[in-house]
């Protein structure tokens, strides 16, 4: 099992597991049984518990984090355009499809399936009639968690 580290934040625990160099997943409080934490170790570890604790702090704060490559080539494709979605804006499921010549629902399943919610923001990508779902949630504390980022950022 890779090394888990948790991080205590305003939306609850966070849950960190790295893999060589990198982030490999950041687990959102609820999702599942807690996982073993340690302590952290090394720079990279304490690298990301210093920008999580940055970007708590301050929503223009931007993460620098290597991770772990992972998913189909399309996700990764959603997944780099989510990194360029710049702090206080937004993107509709739509809009983001137009843009990578897909259907909204193909880009919803990448959003769903993001390792690294946080990181990778796809709580700014929004329905056309709605904040649209998060991690995989249309309600409950996972679109708590979305509203709170996206308050936090300025958006609502």
């Amino acid at each position: 099992m890779n090394p888990v580290i948790g991080c205590d934040s305003p939306i609850g625990r966070l849950q960190i597991a790295l893999q060589g160099e990198g982030v490999a997943r950041l687990r959102l409080p609820g999702a599942g049984p807690a996982l073993p934490e340690r302590a952290p170790e090394g720079l990279l570890e304490h690298r990301v518990l210093a920008q999580l604790e940055t970007y708590f702090a301050d929503a223009r704060a931007a993460f620098d984090l290597p991770l772990v490559e992972t998913g189909t080539r399309f996700q990764r494709r959603v997944w780099a355009r989510l990194r360029q979605i710049p702090v206080g804006a937004s993107l509709g499921y739509g809009e983001l499809a137009n843009e990578l010549e897909t259907g909204a629902r193909a880009v919803g399943n990448a959003c769903r399936a993001n390792p690294w919610p946080i990181l990778v923001p796809c709580h700014r990508v929004l329905s056309a009639n709605g904040l649209g779902g998060y991690a995989g949630a249309v309600d409950g504390e996972r679109m708590e968690i979305k509203r709170w980022l996206l308050r936090h950022e300025g958006l609502l």
